[in-house]
């Protein structure tokens, strides 16, 4: 704890609360049809966000502060995308069992170790490539956001260059203020829909179906591990973090266990929110960042225990604002993968293929754009090197 102390700063406190309001309002929504799709109840449907929250919080502190390193873990957006139809007709019982079934499945690629060699085949090139594929529409839409809200997006933007050149440490935090600031004068917060409502965790007995595994379990596992943990660790990489990855995907696994039974489908690294929590607006001593994961597994404890409430506050934020919060946040990571990308000529067209495919956002057979981002960028390099060989 007193290292832990040690190490806090007003820096990694606010990339923290970003990380995690990012993270809220980016998806939660879904997390919500998904449950309904099912047939839920409201007190099932926030079960479902309390205890995804909730083993969040639990692996971001504990594993963070074991490896004094930035882990940062979210519910799988994709998994939540591909049950909102995948549920439909499905008995809330039986889609547990499947999300039990994709839980074992990453507990043994963990546990085996075989998803961490894969990853270490990975050119560091393709990695920051990929990396920057995936964040690219986060700060593209901070600047679509002048369409809408041109005052808001103006202001942040301006409190962003001007924090860059007078004080850099506390960018993000100028830029947050001055949002909150301008939507709150412009009469762009609503405030008057937030309400006090505790989280009800209801378990569901599993059951296991044989068509649901199929259909769910499986899907669920697949899209998780490719578009999900395959771009959380590859920016653990280029952010120059080595800490080891399957005892993080063996404890996403167990939690993954614990949690399913109360409608917790899918625990995973965490891609677009880690960049929030690993760069140097977080700290510039990258040995510190591991704080601002810290806080905001903090934060989704909080939000574990009060889903409904949190919720609630969090939608009271323009959208907007969260986009130009995490689209300016992000702009210094884009561009520095963007140079180890491309800074090798040998590798440059394959680097420059992985980011366009996955900025992208391709999906084929619900496997997202950063797996076909990394397939198509390695299919590159490997056809023109032996062309260049021959």
């Amino acid at each position: 704890m007193k290292k832990l102390l040690k190490d806090a700063s007003v820096t990694g406190l606010v990339a923290g609360f970003i990380v995690t309001l990012v993270g809220m309002t980016s998806s939660a929504v879904l997390i919500f049809q998904a449950a309904q799709a099912t047939g839920a109840t409201p007190e099932e449907a926030s079960s479902w966000l309390g205890s995804l929250c909730l083993g969040m919080g639990f692996i971001s502190i504990v594993l963070s502060i074991h490896y004094r390193s930035p882990v940062v873990v979210a519910w799988s957006t994709a998994g939540a995308a591909l049950l909102v139809t995948g549920l439909r007709d499905v008995p809330l019982p039986e889609a547990v069992g499947a999300f039990v079934v994709s839980a074992l499945l990453i507990l043994i690629c963990g546990f085996t170790g075989i998803f961490e060699r894969m990853m270490n085949r990975i050119p560091m090139a393709l990695a920051a490539a990929l990396l920057a594929g995936v964040l690219v529409n986060f700060s593209l839409g901070a600047f679509i956001g002048f369409k809408t809200q041109p005052l808001i997006i103006g202001v942040m933007f301006l409190s962003y260059l001007l924090s860059k050149k007078f004080c850099p440490r506390w960018t993000m935090l100028m830029v947050l203020v001055a949002g909150v600031l301008t939507a709150g004068l412009t009469d762009r917060m609503h405030f008057s829909d937030v309400g006090l409502a505790w989280t009800h965790f209801v378990f569901t007995l599993p059951h296991f179906s044989v068509s649901a595994v199929l259909s769910i379990g499986l899907p669920l596992f697949i899209v998780t591990m490719a578009s999900q943990n395959l771009t959380g660790i590859t920016v653990m990489r280029a952010n120059g973090f080595s800490t080891p990855v399957s005892p993080l995907l063996t404890w996403t696994g167990v939690i993954n266990l614990i949690t399913a039974p109360f409608g917790g489908f899918a625990i995973n690294l965490a891609a677009v929110t880690a960049a929030l929590a690993m760069g140097p607006e977080a700290h510039p001593l990258p040995r510190k960042r591991y704080f601002a994961a810290v806080v905001s597994g903090v934060f989704y404890l909080l939000i574990g225990l009060s889903a409904g409430t949190v919720t609630s506050l969090f939608a009271a934020f323009p959208h907007e604002m969260v986009m130009g919060i995490a689209g300016f946040a992000l702009l210094g990571t884009i561009s520095s993968s963007l140079f180890s990308a491309l800074k090798d000529e040998s590798d440059r067209e394959a680097a420059f293929i992985t980011f366009a495919v996955t900025a992208s956002g391709l999906t084929l057979f619900g496997v997202g754009a950063a797996f076909w981002g990394l397939i198509a960028g390695a299919f590159t390099k490997l056809l023109l090197h032996k062309k260049k060989s021959v």
